[in-house]
């Protein structure tokens, strides 16, 4: 499939080259055209119910059939995050949320969300860049992609938001408190994992999230035991779902939208899912907020 390059915020960082594969392919004879074939959340299920001994229900396996596809592969969503985002916006932001949301795309349109927020808002929140999951997960950018959220000093936050595209699919990954003592009685440290497409099983990122936040610990310097650090608790609220296979990311978008003006000043397991629940929004929330994000392209 090749290799495409991928830079940081950072100007003076040299760009990594990652190899654009999304794990787990398919090991059926096969299995790998359909697989190529399905576009975003499609591919997603796909690999869910290819790989792995874990399998999904026949009742599961019906639903997704009811997905019409039509998205970007995760390769081709790498590409164009390489392009130039002020000719995205001039081009094409005003027809990109009308469907598919492709990671140039996604970033555009948080950039702009995140405008919107108040001071007051962005002292608490951070965000990372929405390919940075994805190019943790390889061995040649891993070094480079924690180097790049260090800077970002996300423990002096209380929420970072973490986009994630894999499988070619879109979800929110939060984290809660983490510059909070690990053993705290009042501000428990603690992930929330908000998906909407259930039916794939979002825990399945679960190994990954785990190494993933256990290397942003150790690269940050942080003193915390790796026991510790293993146990923070990991949640996924039963959120809204998307009605089709082009959703998702336009779905994270409102996650991330509601999230930053309803989060408490504390973060409490026991008060846990707090507003995040399937009826926390309606589809039309989720078209208002693109519309709202189109109109500054116009």
């Amino acid at each position: 499939m090749g290799k495409k390059s991928l830079k940081s915020h950072d100007a003076e960082t040299e760009p990594v080259f990652i190899d654009l594969v999304d794990p787990p392919l398919p090991n059926k004879e096969g299995d790998e055209d359909l697989f190529l074939s399905r576009p975003v959340c499609g591919k997603h299920t796909e690999a869910v119910t290819l790989s792995g001994s874990e399998r999904l229900t026949k009742k599961q396996a019906e639903e997704m059939g009811r997905f019409k596809l039509s998205s970007l592969h995760v390769s081709e969503a790498f590409s164009h995050h390489g392009q130039s985002r002020r000719m995205f916006k001039s081009k094409n932001a005003r027809s990109k949320l009308k469907k598919e949301l492709d990671t140039a795309a996604f970033e555009c349109y948080l950039e702009t969300l995140w405008r919107s927020f108040s001071e007051d808002k962005k002292m608490s929140f951070t965000y990372l860049d929405c390919l940075w999951f994805a190019a943790y997960m390889n061995t040649y950018s891993k070094k480079n992609v924690l180097a790049w959220i260090k800077g970002k000093h996300i423990f002096s936050k209380k929420y970072v938001l973490v986009p994630i595209v894999y499988w070619s699919h879109w979800s929110l990954l939060i984290f809660c408190h983490f510059g909070e003592n690990l053993q705290s009685e009042n501000t428990t440290p603690c992930m929330l994992l908000l998906d909407s497409l259930e039916m794939a099983n979002p825990r399945r990122l679960e190994p990954e999230i785990r190494k993933f936040v256990l290397d942003i610990y150790r690269s940050g310097g942080r003193p915390e035991d790796k026991q510790l650090i293993s146990h923070i608790p990991l949640l996924v609220p039963k959120v809204p779902q998307q009605r089709n296979g082009e959703e998702c990311g336009k779905y994270v978008l409102h996650f991330i939208n509601l999230f930053v003006q309803e989060a408490p000043e504390n973060f409490s397991v026991e008060d846990y899912p707090y507003f995040m629940k399937d009826n926390w929004f309606g589809p039309e929330g989720v078209e208002n907020l693109c519309e709202r994000l189109k109109s500054p392209a116009k």
